[in-house]
């Protein structure tokens, strides 16, 4: 194969992993040969041999097969005992990609191991609405650089509620417009498969080195390391090192830092010192405003197409769950109404909806409840489901659990799990109790009628 076929391959990769991922991660790659249907590449440095192998080596087979060629395998080595060449191979037909930003790199020979950045998710394409505002405004906040006002940032909410695209956000408005700084983003799945990975090569000093060398370091879903005593150590120190050194920390997790179970108090506090931003569940107002943007791109893309007047509004009422599945829904409507030619209209959006509408008529469920009614009573979610008796504690969690056996279809035994592990019987005794408050307390009753319509609505 020669560089010059390479060169082409290359135009096809770097439109299917983007420029960035192409500049840090495959430009560097030297051809080496083709023979008995393995294509063999050198790689600077034994870290990017392996992160290319794992994330790039299917993209490459591909892109090398639908060139024409006859290749079963990618091999890519590191060279022994002499230095790399420059490497040959650009895409041909094009100018020369612009250097990879610095915020894709630790130096000039080890590569930041984050993940991908989706395009799509910038502040531009963010829908704002009040569950989400403060998020928003946060996240901008640390997008402009600059000295630390608060550290960490930590995102929390349920799926599809926009943590991960803020978090994305920050990361291309940062490597836009502070080039100069070390960006690291990913999950925390892959800082521990790092951690892991360190540990079995031996390698764990560079590890340390790498992940405490960034400016921001930007951690998604990081419930996924609770209980995991090893990497939470590490972790924890290199937060420590990261903020002793004015470095921003951005964290995302799905429930607030003190109701992560099996996470280390110690990582806890620290996660607490910062800003902690609840994304609320979207309401009308929000999920309208995110499908009229939606519907705009779709609109420029397929401009025959029209929407009846009410379909959106509709698509907001019914489809509550999140964003994902509200966006998934308009893409499958815009999908259909393309393919058979006809104008979107209720009735095609009752057909072709159909699943997605049963799925998402409304379920309350015993969390959602919890949280409601932690909210109302202004205690402490972890207060309500841990183990304390104080009067202003144990009566909202008989009213989450009277709640709950009322709006819920689970059984006692299933609610009593949720409750901290309690028996039934305790269920059983609380909810006889609100029962017979709610006869002479008029505050009470009013409480538990306005909390079923918050739940019901």
């Amino acid at each position: 194969m020669t560089n010059e076929l390479w060169g082409q391959v290359c135009n096809e990769l770097q439109r299917t992993v983007g420029r960035t991922n192409f500049n840090t991660w495959i430009a560097p790659l030297q051809l080496i040969e083709l023979s008995d249907g393995i294509v063999s590449f050198e790689a600077p440095t034994k870290f990017m041999c392996d992160w290319v192998s794992r994330n790039y080596g299917e993209p490459i087979l591909r892109e090398l097969r639908n060139s024409g060629l006859a290749v079963e395998r990618v091999a890519i080595r590191v060279p022994e005992g002499r230095p790399m060449p420059a490497p040959e191979a650009r895409p041909v037909a094009e100018k020369p990609p612009a250097p990879a930003r610095k915020a894709a790199r630790v130096s000039d020979d080890q590569d930041l191991p984050g993940a991908p950045l989706d395009a799509r998710f910038t502040f531009d394409s963010f829908v704002v609405g009040k569950p989400n505002e403060l998020a928003h405004a946060a996240a901008r906040r640390v997008a402009e650089g600059g000295p630390v006002t608060f550290n960490p940032l930590f995102l929390y909410g349920g799926v599809g509620l926009g943590k991960t695209h803020l978090m994305h956000a920050i990361a291309h408005e940062l490597q836009t417009q502070h080039g100069e700084l070390r960006v690291l983003y990913l999950s925390a799945e892959q800082f521990m498969y790092r951690f892991v990975q360190a540990l079995r090569d031996r390698q764990i000093m560079d590890f340390k080195e790498l992940f405490r060398s960034v400016d921001v370091l930007m951690v998604d879903d990081v419930q996924f390391i609770a209980g995991k005593d090893s990497t939470q150590e590490e972790f924890f120190h290199t937060f420590n090192a990261l903020v002793d050194q004015g470095k921003q920390i951005v964290i995302s997790a799905d429930r607030a830092p003190g109701e992560i179970k099996d996470l280390e108090e110690r990582i806890k506090s620290r996660l607490q010192c910062g800003l902690v931003v609840d994304l609320h569940p979207t309401d009308y107002e929000l999920r309208l405003g995110i499908l009229q943007t939606k519907t705009e791109i779709h609109a420029a893309r397929n401009p025959g197409l029209i929407v009846a007047s009410g379909v959106l509004e509709f698509l907001a009422h019914r489809i509550t769950t999140n964003v994902r599945v509200l966006e998934g829904a308009l893409t499958r409507l815009f999908a259909f109404a393309s393919l058979v030619g006809r104008e979107i209209t209720l009735d095609l959006a009752q057909e072709c909806l159909a699943d997605i509408l049963r799925a998402s008529d409304r379920r309350v469920t015993i969390e959602e409840i919890q949280r409601k009614v932690a909210e109302h009573y202004n205690v402490r979610l972890s207060d309500m489901i841990g183990p304390k008796r104080l009067r202003t504690i144990a009566r909202p969690r008989q009213v989450a659990m009277y709640l709950s056996k009322h709006l819920t279809t689970r059984s006692l035994p299933e609610i009593g799990r949720r409750f901290g592990g309690r028996d039934h019987t305790t269920i059983m005794h609380g909810i006889r109790k609100i029962d017979e408050l709610m006869a002479t307390d008029r505050q009470l009753a009013e409480d538990i009628g306005l909390l079923k319509r918050l739940m019901e609505s």
